[in-house]
């Protein structure tokens, strides 16, 4: 992909949600929510201070993070579907 994200923004790769439950029942599309984690693809370089000093990023591309369920917003970038957002709207990693 050809694309960086300025300040401190991320682009996100939303995991695929459950097939089924745990009971073995088929969730229909229509029914699934939008899973809230995601692989982390690009990220800014970070925010600066007012002196000019560089805040960097607390994540990288390939982490696996967590983020709120309505956070971001969702674009298309080669014809796959992402969401960017900024750093605070990450929860956390999962490691």
């Amino acid at each position: 992909m050809a694309f960086t994200p300025l300040h401190d923004r991320v682009v996100v790769r939303r995991t695929e949600g459950e097939e089924k439950t745990a009971g073995g029942l088929i969730i229909p599309d229509a029914a699934k929510e939008k899973p809230a984690e995601g692989e982390v693809i690009a990220v800014g370089e970070g925010l600066r201070k007012d002196s000019g000093e560089l805040i960097a990023m607390a994540v990288k591309a390939g982490d696996k993070v967590l983020f709120g369920k309505w956070s971001g917003t969702e674009i298309t970038l080669d014809g796959e579907e992402l969401l960017m957002m900024k750093e605070s709207d990450i929860m956390g990693i999962i490691s």
